[in-house]
C-alpha cells in the first residue's frame, strides 16, 4: 500500500491522502486552506481516481472536491449527513470566495450526483478497497475512514473527538490491527480542560456581560458549534435572550432530520425552541444593542453574519467576544484573539469589547489522542498530519519514542510505502 500526502502536512487545512494499493488509487479527502485566497491540495488527475472518501463537511476537508466534478463524475462517498452538510458549506464557499475558486456550482450539483451515501459500520467495495466509516464525533455526520486492501489496513482519523460533547458521542476507536494511521495532530500538545468546567466558566461569563448590559458575540462553526454552544446555554438554562445568525439555521434543519446521529435529540430540541432565528437585517440591528447572546457563523470571523456582528459589538467595552472555535493562522478570528484587533471591511481596528477564550474543542486532546495510539493493536506505521508543524513533528517523535513504532511528521508531496 503506498501513501502520498497531497495536504494537511505540518499545517491545518487542505486534508488529502492519495492511497494506492495495486492498481487501484483513492482520495482520503481534498480540502481547501482558508485563507483569504483558499490554497489547494497537490494537484490529482480526475482519471487516475478510482472513488474519494469524505471524512466530514468542513471545508478544510471537502473544499476542493468538487474539481473532479468539472469534466468527470468520480464516485464520491460519503455518510448522508456529511453530503447535505458539504453541499450547504461549498453553496456558502461559492458566493463568498467563488471569484477564486476554479470550479462552479454545477460542479458541485455533479458531485452531488456522484456521491453514495452511507451510515457509520457501513462497508463499501472500491476496486480494490473495502472501506469502512466509523463514527468520529467531530462533527454530525464525520468518520473516521478505516481502509483495507489484500495489502494492509489503514486507518485515517479524519478529525477526530473521543471524548464526544453536549451534541455528540464519542468517537468510535475500536479499530482492531492496523498496518498504518494517519492520525490528526491539531491538539496533540495540548490537553483540553474538563468539559463541565469549561460550561459553566462560559456561562458565568455570558452572565457577567449581559447583567452590566452588553451583548456577547459568539462566533461559532456553523457544523456543530454553533448548536452545541445553543445545548450549553439550554442545559444550564441560561435566564437571559439567546439568538442564532446565518448558516447554522440552513444546519439545524439537516439535523432536525438526523436526529439519530446526536447524542441527545431531546436536548438539541429543547435549546433550539429557546433560541431566536434571525433572518433579518431589522432582527440584527436591534440585537447588537441588546443585552444578549449572538451565537453566529463565521467561527473563525472570515465570512457570515459574524463580521457585522462583531464590526458592531467589538465599539464597546460593555461589551464581549467569546472565542469558541479554533482559529487558523492568518484568519481574522486569529488576529483578533493574539492582537485585539478586528479586521473591519479589510481595515483594522483596535477591539474595545472584552475578548476571552473558551476550549470548546471538538479535536481529541493530547490525552485522549495518546489514548487511541496506545489502544491500536498491531504495529503500525504512524502518520502525524493536520497540525501546526511543531505540533506534528513532536507527536511524531513522542510517539515513536514512547511506543516504538514508526512515526512521521509527512511533508506534501512525499509517498510512503507500508
Amino acid at each position: 500500500m503506498e501513501i502520498t500526502v497531497l495536504g494537511a502536512a505540518r499545517e491545518v487545512g487542505r486534508s488529502a491522502f492519495l492511497v494506492r494499493s495495486m492498481d487501484s488509487k483513492v482520495l482520503l479527502d481534498f480540502g481547501v486552506q482558508l485563507t483569504k485566497e483558499p490554497t489547494f491540495p497537490i494537484h490529482v488527475s480526475p482519471k487516475d481516481i478510482d472513488g474519494i472518501l469524505l471524512s466530514h463537511a468542513h471545508l478544510d476537508h471537502s473544499g476542493a472536491i468538487p474539481l473532479f466534478y468539472i469534466s468527470g463524475n468520480t464516485n464520491l462517498y460519503t455518510t448522508e449527513v456529511t453530503l447535505e452538510l458539504t453541499k450547504i458549506l461549498i453553496e456558502d464557499f461559492l458566493k463568498i470566495s467563488g471569484f477564486y475558486l476554479p470550479f462552479e456550482y454545477i460542479d458541485l450539483l455533479s458531485m452531488i450526483k456522484s456521491t453514495h451515501k452511507l451510515k457509520f459500520n457501513e462497508k463499501v467495495s472500491i476496486k480494490g478497497f473495502d472501506a469502512t466509516f466509523l463514527e468520529a464525533s467531530h462533527v454530525p455526520g464525520g468518520a473516521s475512514i478505516l481502509l483495507e486492501s489484500s495489502k494492509g489496513r489503514l486507518l485515517y482519523t479524519g478529525d477526530i473527538n473521543s471524548r464526544g460533547s453536549l451534541l455528540l458521542r464519542g468517537a468510535n476507536t475500536n479499530f482492531g490491527e492496523l498496518d498504518a494511521i494517519i492520525t490528526e495532530s491539531t491538539y496533540a500538545m495540548t490537553d483540553h480542560p474538563n468539559g463541565e468546567d469549561v460550561e459553566k466558566e462560559f456561562i458565568n461569563f455570558a452572565k457577567e456581560v449581559i447583567e452590566r448590559g452588553g451583548t456577547l458575540l459568539v462566533p461559532a462553526f456553523s457544523v456543530g458549534r454553533a448548536q452545541e454552544m445553543a445545548c450549553v446555554l439550554k442545559k444550564h438554562n441560561f435566564p437571559y435572550p439567546v439568538a442564532m445568525d446565518g448558516m447554522a439555521l440552513k444546519v439545524n434543519d439537516v439535523l432536525f432530520r438526523y436526529q439519530e446521529y446526536l447524542k441527545d435529540s431531546s436536548l438539541f430540541r429543547k435549546s433550539m425552541e429557546s433560541v431566536e432565528f434571525i433572518t433579518s437585517w431589522s432582527q440584527r440591528k436591534r440585537l447588537v444593542k441588546t443585552p444578549s447572546v449572538i451565537i453566529s457563523p463565521a467561527g473563525m470571523l472570515v465570512g457570515g453574519a459574524a463580521v457585522f456582528y462583531n464590526s458592531e459589538v467589538s465599539k464597546k467595552p460593555k461589551n464581549a467576544i467569546a472565542i469558541v472555535s479554533y482559529q487558523i493562522p492568518g484568519t481574522p478570528g486569529r488576529t483578533l484573539l493574539e492582537k485585539r484587533v478586528a479586521i473591519i471591511n479589510g481595515k483594522p481596528r483596535k477591539v474595545k469589547a472584552e475578548v476571552r477564550q473558551f476550549d470548546f474543542s471538538s479535536h481529541s486532546g493530547r490525552k485522549e489522542l495518546f489514548d487511541m495510539i496506545k489502544r491500536i493493536k498491531g504495529s503500525p506505521k504512524v502518520f502525524t498530519v493536520h497540525g501546526e508543524k511543531e505540533s506534528c513533528i513532536k507527536f511524531a517523535e513522542e510517539i515513536k519514542s514512547y511506543f516504538g513504532l514508526d512515526a512521521i511528521a509527512p511533508k506534501a508531496g512525499n509517498t510512503y510505502i507500508i
